[in-house]
């Protein structure tokens, strides 16, 4: 009778420790289900944030932008944008976004579009505001504006 009274405490133990086992093995599978769930997503999310390259066709021009219209004749009463004096600070830079950039009136997502330059596209930096969010530009063409910072690099000319 002895040896009965030990073996009951015994096989009540055992059963927990399985019971045990098992609700920890489900914790376990469930962690690892999740884990590997947010890697997953984060693998697609950084592969779904990189912009496709720009597509090309047969019909766009070597330089992949339409012809140049031959620059116009400064005039005496219309003075060329070169110029034009800079300001302390100016440098020359190129567009470094591969989509372009959009030239506002005003700095800030509020500013209205009022032009746009390309990819490589030489500017002029003139200012950048005071929390250097954005920078005003002056195009090649004369056109000045600002556009969101960080998407022009100085280049030596």
């Amino acid at each position: 009778m002895l040896e009965f009274g030990r073996s009951r405490p015994q096989a009540a133990f055992m059963r927990w420790s399985t019971v045990l086992k098992f609700f920890l093995g489900v914790l376990l599978a469930i962690a690892l289900l999740a884990g590997g769930g947010v890697v997953a997503a984060r693998v697609m999310m950084a592969r779904l944030a990189v912009l496709p390259p720009k597509p090309t066709f047969p019909n766009d021009t070597a330089a992949g932008k339409p012809a140049a219209k031959p620059a116009a004749k400064p005039t005496a009463d219309k003075p060329d944008a070169a110029a034009k004096p800079l300001p302390p600070g100016a440098f020359p830079g190129r567009v470094t976004q591969s989509i372009g950039l959009v030239v506002r009136d005003a700095p800030g997502s509020d500013g209205g579009s009022i032009g746009g330059v390309d990819f490589n596209d030489r500017v002029t930096v003139l200012e950048t505001n005071a929390d250097k969010t954005w920078q005003k530009i002056r195009s090649s063409n004369g056109q000045e504006g600002w556009v969101r910072a960080g998407n022009v690099e100085q280049v030596n000319q």
